[in-house]
């Protein structure tokens, strides 16, 4: 087990996540992570291949939606 402190960013609280975390959970900086709260527990983990997937899919489906106009005026 490791104990962390929570330290002060501006108005909010951050959890510092040291070399040997991201070590040891295989992660880098700009590793994108998925954070899920149950009651009084937090698990961090990265997104897998299919969540980035699933992103993309929503966010196309939204892109598509938003712009579908203009999107059929230039196919034209």
């Amino acid at each position: 087990m490791i104990v962390k402190k929570l330290t002060r960013s501006g108005n909010s609280a951050a959890l510092v996540i040291d070399r040997t975390l991201m070590r040891l959970m295989d992660i880098d900086a700009g590793t994108e992570l998925k954070i899920t709260v149950k009651g009084r527990k937090m698990t961090v983990e990265p997104l897998t291949r299919d969540d980035r997937a699933k992103r993309l899919r929503k966010s196309l489906r939204k892109t598509g939606r938003k712009n579908a106009e203009l999107f059929h005026r230039l196919a034209k």
